[in-house]
């Protein structure tokens, strides 16, 4: 039997999201707090998409501001606005998809010395979409000892197929440079070696699109990326934060 919903004058923004998930799932999201670390390619979609979903309260941590090389795939970076903090464009954005989203903005790059500080927020969930190893790692540790709910992006560099993304435990990952450079450098000066939720891509990557880099931000080498595979990353962490907080099975 189809069953057939009718639109009401009281019908919220949120009101397909309802249909969907139900009324309880709705009032789970808006008492929940999330933090997404990075707004690059990955973090600034998925961003966009926990605010869309409803959520509550956002903290949004990044330091960088926009360049022309941004402008392939990352969602505040446009012709227009080169030189301008991503962060403060990013919270321009959610703020206007919902007014009442509460919202911790921080301009800065992560380092050891904020990390602490940042995690004593005790957010309900985290989205790591940091792309530079050092501070990857120091946020990855301290929020993983403090047993707090994250998910972690991977490299999104040197691949095109998106079909190919997978969400497994760090213990689990193959064909990803970064991700084994993660996995390694957690378990010998960490001795983390499992029990961290990531995103990654089995895809074997396309090593001749490495290139060197000024080491700015912790920063030595990066890959070639195309416009949309960041974004289905940062799809996939927002899924998983989601589906996470409202008891769905991921």
């Amino acid at each position: 039997m189809r069953l057939f919903y009718t639109m009401t004058t009281d019908f919220t923004w949120l009101g397909r999201t309802e249909l969907l998930v139900g009324k309880e799932a709705l009032q789970t999201l808006a008492q929940s707090h999330v933090m997404v670390v990075g707004l690059g390619g990955v973090g600034s979609y998925a961003a966009e998409f926990i605010a869309r979903s409803g959520i509550g309260k956002m903290t949004i941590i990044d330091g960088d501001v926009v360049d022309p090389t941004n402008r392939n795939r990352q969602l505040p970076a446009l012709a227009t606005n080169h030189g301008q903090p991503k962060a403060a464009i990013m919270a321009e954005r959610l703020k206007a998809i919902n007014p009442e989203l509460q919202l911790n903005v921080v301009t800065s790059f992560i380092n050891p010395e904020m990390v602490d500080r940042l995690l004593q927020q005790k957010p309900d969930y985290t989205i790591d979409a940091i792309d530079s190893i050092t501070p990857k790692l120091t946020f990855i540790s301290q929020a993983y000892q403090q047993k707090l709910r994250m998910v972690s992006s991977m490299g999104a560099g040197a691949k095109m197929d998106p079909t190919k993304l997978q969400v497994v435990d760090i213990s689990k990952t193959y064909n990803c440079p970064f991700a084994q450079q993660v996995r390694k450098t957690l378990k010998r000066n960490h001795n983390i070696r499992r029990g961290l939720k990531v995103v990654f891509s089995p895809e074997e990557p396309r090593k001749e699109s490495l290139m060197l880099t000024d080491g700015k931000n912790y920063k030595k080498s990066a890959y070639g990326t195309i416009s949309y595979l960041p974004a289905v990353f940062g799809a996939v962490c927002a899924s998983v934060v989601i589906r996470d907080l409202i008891g769905e099975k991921i």
